[in-house]
């Protein structure tokens, strides 16, 4: 289902309980709500206005027709549409633990995918700005390659400018960010709900040591490294390892205890090399 498709739908579940019965709406409303652009809200919209679900104003916001809001109490939502981005990544990050840089093309990968060749450039694009792939003129688009000394050289040295960074960070940490991180890096509940890891906290660091040489680094060689290390394939029991090891550079900020944040944040960047050395030695042997 397209994006488009599924705000139409969802939006028509909504409409039928009742939710929107004396509400007045834009299109920046609904975009802001959905959190996409206009475009695939305008085709939504003008779609539901054919349809007889909603009537544009004099004064251009949208109104549900009286006879629609409330019509029926329950109308079950739609699943949600298929993100593209995370399934392709996911598969393009193990063919880059092999090491070897291949060439895609965009026809075969649609095809493959069963999306159009636009929909896929819109992905290939965003992988492109994250570093995972290369555009190749005439020939297609080449994958990254993930190699041991690359790993290693890049951990290194992140090492050092993430620690360097918590120092300068310091005097400029706010206990209601630290908080706030630290309720998004949930455990396993008793009702079986599944772990959850933020890693906002890095780049919390990053920004509050406010040094453009640190900033800099991460922002042209993080986003490859980023991707890598928040890969899925990890599995779920490094999931709840990297939400403890989160928590516990948290609480040691929140408790200002310097020495105990920096242990746990070197301890933290260990186990994400570990990790990816884990996948990467797996996928070779």
């Amino acid at each position: 289902m397209s994006v488009s498709n599924f705000i139409k739908q969802h939006l028509i579940s909504r409409i039928c309980a009742g939710e929107f019965e004396s509400a007045s709406l834009t299109l920046e409303d609904i975009s802001r709500s959905y959190k996409v652009s206009v475009t695939p809200v305008r085709a939504a919209v003008q779609s539901l206005i054919e349809e007889g679900y909603l009537e544009k104003g004099q004064n251009r916001r949208l109104s549900v027709v009286s006879a629609r809001a409330g019509a029926i109490e329950s109308v079950e939502p739609p699943a949600q549409p298929t993100d593209y981005y995370k399934v392709i990544s996911e598969d393009l990050i193990r063919e880059s633990l092999n090491g070897e840089a291949i060439i895609l093309r965009e026809e075969v990968t649609a095809e493959k995918y069963g999306i159009s060749r636009s929909l896929l450039r819109q992905v290939f694009m965003r992988l492109a700005g994250d570093g995972l792939l290369k555009h190749q003129p005439r020939r297609g688009w080449q994958l990254r390659p993930l190699r041991q000394a690359d790993l290693n050289a890049y951990g290194e040295v992140r090492l050092l400018l993430e620690c360097k960074a918590l120092e300068a960070a310091w005097p400029r940490l706010v206990d209601e960010d630290i908080h706030s991180m630290l309720e998004q890096n949930r455990l396993p509940g008793p009702n079986g709900e599944e772990p959850h890891s933020d890693e906002s906290l890095h780049g919390y660091l990053i920004t509050k040591a406010n040094n453009p040489y640190i900033t800099d680094f991460f922002e042209r060689h993080g986003k490859y490294y980023n991707v890598v290390f928040q890969w899925e394939g990890i599995g779920r029991p490094a999931t709840i390892e990297t939400v403890r090891q989160h928590r516990a550079i948290l609480e040691a900020l929140l408790n200002r205890d310097r020495i105990g944040a920096e242990q746990a944040l070197r301890a933290h960047l260990g186990f994400c090399r570990h990790i990816i050395r884990t996948g990467l030695a797996a996928q070779n042997s």
